[in-house]
């Protein structure tokens, strides 16, 4: 799925126009974005979270030429998958023990 089929679809189930979906994925997706730009942390329970990962300078090789090269500190976003998510992907029953 796609953002614009994600728009789609939320505009057909909640019966709203699309621009208003798309205003509405646009707003979740850009408040994600600000607050793991912070170094904050988004959960959506039953679904997973994301957070940042700060990784440390490093001396790496271009693995065309072999050269030495430093790479320098960054941070990235890293996802956890939800038990529920996993669940259900996995095609368990979310309610059972399996």
């Amino acid at each position: 799925m796609v953002k614009s089929e994600l728009i789609e679809k939320l505009a057909e189930r909640a019966d709203i126009q699309l621009s208003k979906a798309e205003e509405c994925v646009n707003l979740f997706f850009d408040s994600m974005s600000e607050e793991l730009g912070r170094g904050g942390r988004v959960e959506i329970r039953g679904f997973g979270a994301f957070s940042v990962r700060i990784y440390k300078a490093y001396e790496g090789r271009n693995p065309k030429t072999g050269e030495k090269i430093k790479v320098p500190p960054k941070k990235l976003p890293f996802w956890k998958t939800g038990t529920e998510l996993s669940q259900r992907v996995d095609g368990k029953s979310i309610l059972s023990d399996d």
